[in-house]
């Protein structure tokens, strides 16, 4: 697996990385089989939160590695919190409740990096700031991020954050990438055009964030995968010719479409399915070209002006 530094920090982590939230769909030997085939790829980055399955996936995953000092040391864990019943919280108070329940259902003393997950409205930075001091003088996080967050959100903690912020985990796939598309349409009078995220792209880029892109393979907000299905025949068709020319199944190209892109992404797969998962590792050895880049661009509707 080939590996890339996090954001700006000198963690060196695959370019690929393991999403865990379904892991409690998968029994004991399924769980055990599927995070040692990870491993055996190299796919040693694995992205958790505190919401996924209310806690219980941390607890599966540290189950199924069987959670040693050694092994620790051979994996990098990231995971999230901030998502409470019914709201969002990033009090200081909260934060910290959280990492405690994180490490202790993992079985660490420590995660490689923390993001905060969905945007909090009543953020008061400065508790936010008290956290992250709090648990990188504890050594309880090495690396702090943020999930689904625009560039002034960004801009507003780091007012206050002395840590450097290396992720932001926004939604991105072929189908869902307003983010690339609106840097195409500039001045355009088309809805391609318009900005939804303020640039958040070309700032992560500006400011060495490596953005994470979760559900690479839906379409919509989790209304299902775009490979394989009818409402995409151009696409799928574009992708399955480019996958027959490098020998490899479409899964491999929609993720190779992402890590093609020169801001250096980290995308999170969340497949259980051990083919699957192979496949999604396979394309960090694939270098799509610009043509290939652009035709599955356009086939999945995006425009050219």
């Amino acid at each position: 697996m080939r590996t890339m530094k996090l954001g700006s920090s000198s963690l060196e982590v695959p370019v690929v990385a393991v999403g865990c939230m379904r892991i409690n769909s998968l029994e004991k030997k399924e769980s055990e089989h599927f995070i040692q085939s990870a491993l055996e790829e190299g796919a040693n980055f694995f992205d958790h939160a505190d919401i996924y399955g209310g806690g219980v996936c941390e607890e599966i995953f540290a189950d199924a590695i069987h959670m040693n000092a050694d092994i620790r040391e051979n994996i990098i864990l990231q995971s999230k919190c901030g998502i409470r019943k019914g709201m969002f919280d990033f009090s200081k108070e909260y934060i910290l409740e959280s990492v405690d329940g994180i490490l202790k259902r993992l079985r660490t003393e420590y995660l490689d990096v923390l993001l905060l997950h969905r945007p909090d409205a009543l953020v008061e930075p400065e508790e936010v700031a008290e956290a992250f001091d709090i648990l990188e003088t504890s050594g309880k996080v090495r690396h702090f991020g943020v999930s689904n967050q625009n560039p002034m959100q960004i801009q507003l903690l780091k007012k206050f954050v002395k840590q450097p912020l290396v992720a932001n985990q926004l939604q991105l796939s072929i189908t869902n990438a307003t983010m690339i598309s609106n840097g195409i349409n500039v001045n355009m009078e088309n809805d391609s055009a318009i900005n939804r995220d303020g640039s958040v792209l070309d700032y992560c880029r500006l400011n060495d964030i490596t953005i994470q892109p979760w559900s690479p393979f839906q379409y919509g907000f989790f209304e299902g995968v775009f490979l394989g299905s009818e409402k995409f025949p151009e696409l799928n068709q574009q992708i399955d010719e480019i996958a027959a020319t490098y020998g490899v199944s479409s899964t491999t190209i929609a993720i190779a479409w992402l890590l093609r892109h020169p801001a250096h992404m980290q995308p999170v797969i969340g497949t259980m399915n051990i083919d699957r998962l192979k496949d999604c590792c396979k394309a960090s050895d694939i270098q799509l070209t610009r043509e290939e880049w652009y035709r599955i661009y356009r086939a999945a509707g995006n425009i050219l002006p």
